[in-house]
């Protein structure tokens, strides 16, 4: 037995040389903190937003040509309206010629099937292309998050990432599939509007245009006004997301401690400041639309006194007149039009802003650019000289040091916060370590691809979780080239069989999200066979196994142990010391130190830390009453 592990690994992976660097560098604790907030201070321009949405149209871009190419032939073609009232009215209506009338009346109709015919056309046409691109984004950026290290998952709230996968993607459809046609359509047709008018009478011209630079002044003004608070209409649907989440999965906590009443509390101030928000957008969109009626109004009023002069003049004829007015009229609708989308297309862009940063979010745990790959894996582990902290200048593991053999079984024990889960997290690569090495078949863990990692670590975690599907779906993971025969025979393995044919439907018995209708020791078995069938050769790490189930189903669990583990690499993290005695080796820790290295009774006879934890646990055991 010994009191300090200093175990050197045989058959060691070479270091690195000097200059030579990993993988994945420690990254400082704040620096990780500024990545899970999605680098919120970071602002992200319009120009890279286009270029990211650029991005995912760029392989639709010859039916956008398509689509531009239509959108200026409807803007086209709508023009010549007020100009085939103009030649009517100048012509046969100012000749009194009724039978002239009829041709224009054709033409007219003709033009409006024909822009309905291409509206309908480029219309439906850039809606699949928008839902398209957004198909990818969103398969994007669920792939991003998926890459994300567990440190990203342990501080990002869940709420934030369901609302950057479902408000923020469809805030950026209702941009793609309706305002990016609304804006292009009135963009095109206002630059058409200006050129045929100036090509008409340049006076009638300059009068109907002399309220346009303060429409446009006023456009800039309000976008600048819209934009911040239609970002924090979206930040607030997070938060608001991120606490519902919170609160449905505490319900238990907070109805156990009586907590509805700061509950109602917190969720009406959120309620409240999501209302107030919206309110403040509803009204400078108001104020906007407003000013923009009143404007039009004056606009008309400039062009008819100004144009009844100048047919009085003569420089201007009646039908010029009413074709300008007309003209004027459809000048300010398209900026009335993107009024309406400003609230819409600021919106979409303070979303595609989230989108963007979280998309910038790069993992610290990374594969390495060349992969180790092993021709024959050697189930052992290494740990030298381990230094590990979530948080810089608190360390959790100090110069850890041991070796697990192939087909040993170690045991990790020590008191709450000693460091025995952290252990398992570096062997998993979780997290990475701050120095040293952590080796699997005598590698290090940062030079090995992570999926050849997960079959070579295999680790059932204190609470495993299940997912809303059949227990068979459960132990599968949905994969279908796992067969029954291999299923139930881990299942009956890991000694969860005979729970599993007690069940109604057996192994198509339907579980709720989290394995809500199972009891944690049920949970445990599935996740022991789920190991066995997914990782059927790899080092074998429990985490915890039975803290927290009772004493008839930790000896179903003992059992399925037994037969997992015969001639089995595998590390026990224990809080029960009952589950660790037949162990080859008890490792104790003791604040992020191995303290105690031996087997059980070697341990009890150096009368150390382990000892004093095995007395007292079993003293508090024979303090306990029998029930009944």
């Amino acid at each position: 037995m010994k009191t300090q592990a200093a175990n050197t690994p045989n058959g060691a992976h070479k270091p690195l040389q000097e200059g030579q660097t990993h993988s994945s560098a420690p990254v400082s604790s704040a620096l990780t903190d500024a990545r899970l907030l999605e680098q919120e201070g970071q602002k992200v321009g319009d120009r890279y937003l286009l270029w990211m949405l650029g991005k995912f149209l760029f392989p639709y871009r010859w039916q956008i040509a398509a689509v531009l190419l239509l959108l200026m032939a409807v803007s086209g073609i709508s023009l010549t309206l007020p100009l085939i009232i103009q030649q009517a009215v100048d012509g046969p209506i100012a000749a009194g010629q009724i039978e002239g009338i009829l041709p224009y009346a054709l033409a007219y109709f003709g033009v409006i099937a024909a822009v309905f015919v291409l509206r309908l056309g480029y219309t439906y046409w850039l809606q699949t292309i928008g839902q398209n691109s957004l198909m990818t984004m969103r398969q994007t950026l669920f792939e991003h998050i998926l890459s994300q290290d567990m440190r990203f998952f342990n501080h990002a709230p869940v709420g934030q990432l369901v609302s950057r996968l479902s408000n923020d993607i469809e805030a950026l459809t209702e941009l793609l599939s309706t305002s990016i046609v609304m804006v292009l359509s009135n963009f095109i047709t206002l630059v058409g509007i200006v050129i045929v008018m100036f090509a008409l009478n340049w006076r009638l011209a300059l009068l109907a245009l002399c309220t346009l630079p303060i429409l446009i002044v006023a456009s800039v003004y309000f976008r600048r006004r819209i934009r911040p608070i239609a970002s924090r209409v979206h930040q607030l649907v997070a938060e608001y997301l991120a606490f519902l989440n919170e609160q449905f999965n505490g319900m238990l906590i907070v109805q156990l401690f009586k907590h509805q009443p700061v509950s109602r509390r917190e969720f009406a101030q959120l309620n409240n400041a999501y209302r107030s928000a919206h309110m403040e957008l509803r009204d400078i969109y108001t104020y906007y639309s407003a000013f923009l009626q009143i404007m039009t109004a004056i606009g008309l009023e400039i062009v008819l006194y100004g144009g009844g002069a100048g047919v009085l003049a003569g420089w201007a004829t009646l039908g010029m007149l009413i074709a300008f007015i007309d003209y004027t009229r459809s000048s300010v609708e398209p900026i009335l039009t993107l009024s309406e989308q400003f609230a819409q297309i600021q919106t979409a862009f303070s979303a595609g802003e989230r989108i963007a940063r979280m998309l910038r979010v790069e993992p610290d745990i990374r594969d390495p650019e060349i992969p180790v790959r092993l021709a024959q894996f050697t189930p052992t582990v290494q740990f030298e000289h381990v230094d590990f902290s979530y948080v810089d200048g608190a360390p959790v593991l100090k110069d850890v040091n041991f070796c697990v053999e192939a087909g040993q079984k170690v045991a990790i024990v020590g008191a709450t916060g000693a460091g025995k889960t952290s252990l398992a997290s570096l062997l998993a690569r979780f997290y990475d370590v701050k120095g040293g090495h952590v080796r699997v078949g005598g590698v290090d863990v940062r030079d090995l691809a992570s999926s050849d990692l997960r079959q070579y670590v295999a680790v059932v975690p204190q609470n495993p979780y299940c997912f809303n599907g059949t227990i068979a779906d459960n132990l599968r993971l949905f994969d279908p080239t796992v067969t029954d025969e291999q299923m139930r025979q881990a299942a009956q393995v890991a000694c969860a069989a005979p729970f599993i044919e007690k069940l109604p439907d057996e192994y198509d018995y339907m579980l709720l999200p989290g394995g809500a209708n199972l009891s944690q020791g049920q949970r445990q078995l599935l996740a022991l066979a789920r190991a066995l069938i997914h990782s059927p050769n790899s080092v074998l790490v429990l985490d915890e196994a039975t803290s927290s189930i009772d004493t008839e189903t930790e000896a179903f669990i003992q059992e399925g142990l037994a037969n997992i583990l015969t001639n089995r690499t595998s590390i026990i993290i224990a809080h029960r010391l009952s589950t660790v005695r037949d162990a080859d080796r008890i490792i104790v820790l003791k604040h992020g130190v191995i303290v105690e290295d031996g087997n059980h009774d070697e341990l009890l006879a150096h009368d150390g830390v382990y000892a004093q934890l095995h007395r007292r646990q079993f003293e508090e055991m024979d303090e306990q009453p029998i029930a009944g």
